[in-house]
């Protein structure tokens, strides 16, 4: 059976411009991305109308009879593109790429032919691109276009790709780059890391389920270098201990019927609050203080200054982001002073009696029950924020999807789901080798990190279909990795869909013709933690 690409690389080294001559063909599969908004920047703006793109994804390079058949990626950015012809003119296309195994080609013999056929070895990497309809030099029945077309193309190895992955590339949009390293290999060595990033669907649940390989009790973990030992750092025994007295506590029944009214309450006060002005940046005045006062309430904190609970946090997580910068060279010095109000407050619930704290306390000792009280705090608030954030985000940059859930509220916790499969709050999680073993082909040594992208996990087109989409009706859309899986399994999950689904459906009740402020940026940002820097937002009043 013939490969169906239609489209030959006439050759050039990796990251050099390479000549792509487009010729008629058949698609049998295509994924599109997006070209990164960074990229669009830097053109003027009539450039940006005639350069825009889908840019990266996969496709396939044969190298022999019997071999296996490794993944490349080509970015095509949008600068880049020229034409050449009698009249050179830029030229708008769309990168459609294939993944085939459907054979070995080989070059067809004579001059100026290159359409493959099934035989010996190929010498140039085929990728699939198409001119835009209705464009001169569009792809006929009788023969390859008038024009040529120029791109940089990624590597084709594993390690060559991800040694040009940039902290600025993951803090922005990662996810051209992550589909880029899943489709070369499901796991990476990443320099700017200094980690094995795990990319693929599978991998990633192995990794996450397997502590005795693949640990967080590691001193580089720095979580605990801060706030002490907790169910967030230690593995088997110990972590079962930790985690077990709170276990009931945060089971599905118990969350709903401790805090959904109190939910419910205060998500309508901070919405009454917003609701006269017509304007607002949703994150400050609804997700976060939400998040905020539902940890407090179920931490026994209730009473204390929600100001005041955010200074702690922001210490806690400013020390433990030096800790893992610069390890052992006092950075931690402010978050430790920030722990220690945090635990003297929480001693004072703990000797009050009748709080989720005081039922721990026994089965763990004091200073072990405010160490995972600090890591409960540290999850429920950032992560939550970033999930209430996220998800009205996807609602208000879908029209269709929006028109979906307010014509039927009872679609809010899919559209929840979605959106923790499409932009999950917590996007990395680390783990350290215990022993040498391997991942995906990757060797790995004893002592290496090794990072799952969440971020990329969710997005595994052999899961997802169409993973880039948001779609509120999607099948399966529970299966995201969100919340990580295995023993660490979030612990706060039914807590933390709580408070989004709550918060969607009372923003959307009762903000009409609610819409995102276009003189504002909004997109996800974030390494570790992603979500919008600001959601401001506009409704009719």
């Amino acid at each position: 059976m013939p490969p169906p690409f239609p489209v030959e690389l006439l050759g050039a080294p990796p990251a050099a411009p390479v000549e792509l001559a487009v010729v008629p063909g058949r698609v049998t599969r295509r994924e599109e991305l997006r070209l990164p908004q960074q990229r669009l920047d830097r053109l003027t703006s009539g450039q940006q109308g005639r350069h825009q793109l889908t840019l990266l994804t996969l496709l396939t390079l044969a190298i022999g009879a019997g071999a296996p058949l490794p993944h490349a990626a080509s970015r095509c950015f949008g600068d880049n593109i020229v034409m050449r012809g009698r009249r050179p003119r830029p030229v708008r296309i769309r990168t459609v790429i294939t993944a085939s195994t459907a054979g070995v080609l080989r070059e067809r013999p004579g001059r100026r032919d290159p359409r493959p056929q099934v035989g010996r070895r190929a010498r140039r990497m085929l990728v699939l691109i198409r001119a835009e309809r209705g464009q001169r030099g569009e792809p006929g029945r009788h023969g390859p276009a008038r024009f040529r077309v120029f791109c940089p193309v990624m590597p084709t190895i594993p390690s060559e790709l991800a040694d040009r992955v940039t902290l600025a590339d993951l803090e922005g949009d990662p996810h051209p780059v992550l589909a880029g390293l899943r489709a070369a290999g499901p796991a990476a060595w990443v320099p700017v890391l200094g980690a094995w990033l795990v990319t693929g669907y599978d991998l990633a649940v192995a990794v996450l389920r397997d502590a005795r390989t693949f640990t967080v009790d590691d001193p580089r973990f720095s979580t605990a270098q801060v706030v002490g030992p907790s169910m967030l750092s230690l593995d088997g025994t110990p972590h079962a201990r930790h985690r077990g007295p709170f276990n009931r506590g945060f089971r599905h029944g118990e969350v709903h019927a401790r805090l959904a009214a109190f939910t419910r309450a205060e998500t309508g006060r901070l919405v009454a609050a917003i609701e006269p002005h017509g304007a607002a940046e949703l994150r400050r005045a609804v997700a976060g203080p939400l998040a905020v006062t539902v940890m407090a309430e179920v931490l026994g904190l209730g009473q204390a200054d929600p100001g005041t609970i955010l200074t702690w946090y922001d210490g806690i997580v400013a020390a433990v982001q030096a800790e893992s910068a610069a390890p052992g060279r006092g950075g931690a010095a402010g978050g430790t002073a920030a722990f220690g109000e945090l635990a003297a407050s929480l001693r004072e619930v703990i000797a009050g009696g009748a709080s989720l704290l005081a039922e721990v306390t026994g089965a763990l000792t004091e200073e072990e029950a405010i160490s995972n009280a600090a890591v409960l705090m540290f999850g429920g608030i950032e992560t939550t924020e970033g999930m209430i954030a996220n998800a009205l985000l996807h609602l208000l940059s879908s029209p269709a999807h929006l028109a979906l859930v307010l014509a039927d509220p009872g679609l809010v916790p899919a559209a929840v789901e979605e959106s923790l499969r499409l932009e999950p709050a917590a996007a990395v999680v680390d783990r350290y080798a215990t022993r040498d073993t391997r991942l995906g082909g990757a060797a790995i040594r004893a002592g290496d990190q090794v990072t799952v992208s969440i971020a990329g996990a969710n997005r595994d087109p052999a899961v997802f279909a169409d993973p880039d989409v948001f779609d509120v009706r999607r099948p399966g859309a529970g299966r995201h990795l969100a919340f990580a899986h295995g023993p660490h399994f979030c612990l706060g999950a039914h807590l933390a869909r709580l408070e989004a689904q709550v918060a969607v459906e009372t923003v959307l009740a009762r903000l009409p013709g609610l819409r995102l402020d276009p003189g504002y940026p909004s997109a996800p940002r974030g390494l570790v933690f992603r979500k919008p820097p600001a959601l401001r937002v506009r409704w009719d009043n």
